[in-house]
């Protein structure tokens, strides 16, 4: 297959990488500036792709990326900074938004025709941060708020997409220790991405649209 993965140059999004690579599949791993632990991985199986996901698909860009786009995950994310209430701007408020939820959206806009050739999915990784079900505790309103509306914008994406037979999911990665969390969580990225991975090849068994934790249960929003 192939597999098409933004903010693919660390934590989650690197891990996806190295799970599709090492059952055969082709991968094309997007990456805004750093290419962190791509560096690493020698296979011909790995396209690189430098593309800050917050900017428009170039046509140099395009040229990089597969006619036929079997999975699209858009991973590629920020936690941004000052997420209290008494401390967060409008500005960190627009660049969480503009990463976290108009990007996905930007992405699904410029390579939906690629995806629609294979009949393929669409995964877009959100948060169980952005459930207003789940917030028990505030705080983290820029994250939370862009999470949300991901959450809203894929399901639309679900709906608008259907006719032309493209599945999108939308995944809950659970807690994970990567960079963004400073190593804290409850999972690794191993455990989270073979639990994503495995909701992607489920996702039949979901309703259109739906919003799925890493172990397979759908989350209120």
């Amino acid at each position: 297959m192939n597999i098409v993965i933004t903010g693919a140059n660390r934590g989650i999004g690197l891990e996806f990488v190295r799970q599709y690579l090492a059952v055969g599949d082709q991968v094309w791993a997007c990456h805004r500036d750093d290419m962190g632990g791509l560096a690493q991985i020698d296979s011909g199986s790995l396209h690189t792709v430098c593309w800050d996901v917050t900017q428009e698909l170039s046509s140099e860009i395009a040229a990089q990326l597969p006619d036929s786009i079997d999975i699209l995950i858009n991973n590629a994310g920020v936690y941004g900074s000052q997420q209290q209430l008494d401390q967060i701007s409008a500005d960190m408020m627009h660049k969480v938004f503009d990463v976290n939820c108009v990007a996905p959206v930007r992405v699904v806009q410029a390579l939906s025709q690629r995806v629609a050739v294979a009949k393929g999915r669409i995964a877009n990784l959100s948060s169980k941060m952005g459930s207003s079900a789940d917030n028990g505790s505030g705080g983290c309103y820029g994250y939370r708020a862009a999470k949300a509306a991901l959450v809203i914008c894929s399901k639309s994406m679900a709906i608008d997409l259907q006719p032309q037979g493209i599945q999108v999911v939308t995944l809950h990665p659970g807690w994970v220790m990567t960079d963004m969390t400073s190593n804290n969580g409850l999972i690794d990225t191993q455990t989270s991405v073979s639990g994503m991975r495995k909701v992607i090849d489920d996702i039949d068994d979901y309703e259109l649209g739906a919003f799925v934790d890493f172990n397979g249960q759908l989350i209120p929003f």
